[in-house]
């Protein structure tokens, strides 16, 4: 229950900023993070467009103005309206009306000439009609690689009303008011430390408990698959959110899993990261099922998880339970990557989660993050924290070279990759090499799998990418594209490029070899000395990718009969470090090195044991130089470990 003094606060200050401009309340509603204030007026909103903002200052919580339902204008009337505003050039495609919260969704190919300059349009829509404009850009790709975005529009807009009515009941959990006295905060590791996979920490307080993150392991079999979410602690039906930082399946590959078995509450990610593990998540079940495994979960739970999906900006401060304040900052890693920043209580501690990060800038990213308001415990991934990576110039001119070798000599080269972020990486450079004929000519360049819908959802969110990329796409350019780049259409297809005598790249998930379009394309190709097969990933251990990598070359793989077949791997294996989306050794250094303010405690997960000790030895030696406090101290626990980084109960 709220606090009647937090309530009568909370509207008392809305009042004062409110009345004096006749904007006409006629309710106030929890909506999630969100305080929702319902006005008759909404001219006034149109003439300050700031006065949301001045209120969250005064409160210190995210407002949101939205109009009364009885004095909005029809949906005809208002189609009508915007169709008068906006100019033609914007390329407006679908406008559809959200009745419950009030928005008109419009699909466009320039958001900038829908909105107007300064939001003039925004302004004048929601003036004279009532509604609020949510517009989404529609980028030049077919159709169907929009698919999934199309999908979740459509499904939270069929389920408008469940919607609201969830955010009304997770609003009244995150704005009830502290009821005990802040004592401690508690970390508790439940995957991904001294390992790289099933990433999962469960933060606790007095008050509260939020997830961090639920994946799988990659190269995981029976127990060590999945995190341990069998700890007493963890009770889905009393956590108050899951935060996921990143959409890759050992961050995201099992958060629906816990709607299955009671949670009800909300899942915070940036925009990107909600379509992109949408996508992964299906492709996981689709892989599971047809390799005779059982899901954890089915597409009805993936479902559940979109509509209880809350999508956050960087630098947004948002309440997500009673003394939980949630902020993301940009992780460089790929597409909406974020770090987690949890401010706890009034000022009893702040954790920065860093998620997987790039502390280097990219073609495809600008890098991480480094300022925070407060940080007194850090959790850093440590992926390569016992060892460099070579200049990212040095990798792509390695690439094209065996590119070229392997064309020149008839052969093909597969690349497995993961389907977010490294393949639109490469896609990036081989484009680019098209254009500028550093390659053949006459070499084609195949995408198969989700390849295709996780670049069209990129070209959805120029505003993250680096400021390069952006601007091409901005101008209408795909710089993804190249005529030689074909997309794979069907399995037909995949078997006639692996059967014909013509030279090709492929790139196909996934990207450690374990299930999907790569492993297929592998059985296909291994025999012939004249291809190659070219790691750009990080290969987990147990992995297939891993198992090749450290020199095994006869693999046991399921054929076109669905029979076991050894497969001999006779094509040349060619490892290239320096595209990797995680920081070396050097930049996890050099991003303490800049961090501001300074932890005073280090955990260090998401790295294998000596790349963890490694890292560890050397920051505890460096510790002065790197300017961290005298007594810092660096922690490297495991899997069930448990950590009181403030207090203890």
């Amino acid at each position: 229950m709220y606090r009647r003094s937090e309530v009568k606060n909370i509207v008392l200050t809305i009042m004062s900023q409110l009345a004096p401009r006749d904007i006409q309340i006629s309710r106030i509603e929890f909506e999630g993070p969100e305080i929702a204030i319902y006005v008759k007026n909404p001219k006034v909103l149109a003439e300050h467009p700031d006065i949301a903002k001045g209120i969250a200052k005064k409160l210190k919580k995210r407002i949101v103005l939205r109009t009364d339902p009885s004095i909005r204008r029809s949906k005809r009337e208002t189609e009508e309206v915007i169709k008068q505003l906006v100019p033609e050039e914007a390329g407006i495609q679908e406008i559809k009306f959200d009745e419950v919260l009030g928005e008109v969704i419009i699909k466009a190919r320039k958001v900038g000439l829908v909105y107007g300059k300064g939001r003039s349009i925004y302004n004048k829509v929601l003036a004279e009609t009532g509604w609020r404009m949510n517009v989404i850009r529609v980028p030049p790709v077919d159709e169907r690689d929009m698919k999934t975005i199309n999908r979740i529009v459509d499904y939270m807009l069929s389920q408008s009303s469940y919607r609201l009515s969830f955010l009304r009941s997770s609003g009244e959990r995150i704005h009830r008011g502290v009821v005990f006295e802040n004592r401690y905060v508690r970390i508790t590791a439940l995957g991904g430390f001294m390992e790289v996979g099933r990433s999962a920490i469960l933060v606790e307080t007095s008050e509260s408990r939020i997830l961090l993150d639920l994946g799988i392991n990659p190269g995981g079999s029976g127990y060590d698959l999945y995190p341990r979410i069998d700890v007493d602690q963890l009770k889905p039906e009393e956590l108050d959110a899951i935060v996921v930082t990143h959409a890759h399946l050992d961050h995201v590959g099992l958060v629906p899993y816990l709607f299955k078995y009671g949670y009800r509450g909300p899942v915070y990610a940036t925009k990107p990261t909600r379509d992109l593990m949408v996508i992964l998540q299906l492709d996981l079940l689709d892989i599971m099922q047809r390799n005779g495994q059982r899901p954890p979960y089915s597409q009805h739970e993936v479902k559940k998880m979109i509509l209880h999906t809350i999508p956050l900006e960087y630098g947004e401060v948002t309440d997500i339970a009673p003394d939980v304040k949630l902020t993301f900052y940009n992780a460089g890693h790929i597409l909406g990557s974020a770090m987690a920043h949890l401010h706890i209580g009034e000022g009893l501690h702040n954790i920065v989660y860093t998620g997987d990060m790039k502390y280097a800038r990219t073609r495809l990213l600008d890098k991480a993050n480094t300022v925070f308001p407060r940080v007194e415990t850090l959790i850093m991934e440590s992926t390569y924290g016992d060892r460099g990576q070579p200049p990212r110039e040095k990798a792509e001119t390695e690439l094209l070279e065996v590119i070229s070798r392997t064309v020149s000599r008839g052969g093909k080269v597969l690349i497995p990759v993961l389907a977010v972020g490294r393949a639109q990486e490469i896609l990036l450079v081989l484009a680019d090499a098209l254009r500028k004929s550093r390659l053949p000519k006459e070499t084609k360049v195949y995408i198969d799998g989700s390849i295709r819908e996780v670049t069209a959802i990129h070209l959805t969110y120029p505003e993250l990418l680096s400021p390069s990329v952006r601007a091409g796409i901005l101008r209408d350019e795909n710089p993804f594209y190249h005529d030689n780049i074909i997309k794979i259409e069907n399995k037909r297809m995949r078997e006639e490029i692996a059967k014909s005598n013509e030279p090709a790249v492929i790139l196909a998930p996934s990207g450690m070899l374990e299930g999907g379009p790569s492993v297929e394309y592998l059985r296909m190709l291994a025999g012939d000395p004249r291809n190659a097969l070219v790691f750009v990933s990080y290969q987990a251990k147990g992995t297939l990718g891993r198992r090749i990598l450290d020199g095994e070359r006869n693999i046991a793989m399921v054929g076109e009969d669905g029979k076991l077949e050894l497969v001999r791997i006779n094509m040349e294996v060619v490892p290239i470090e320096g595209f990797s989306g995680h920081s070396d050794r050097k930049q996890l250094l050099n991003f303490l090195e800049h961090m501001r303010p300074k932890p005073r405690n280090i955990i260090l997960n998401h790295g294998e044991p000596n790349a963890i000790r490694s890292l560890a030895e050397t920051i505890r030696r460096r510790s002065r130089k790197l300017g961290l406090p005298p007594d810092v101290r660096i922690y490297t626990p495991s899997v069930l470990d448990s950590l009181y980084v403030a207090g203890q109960v």
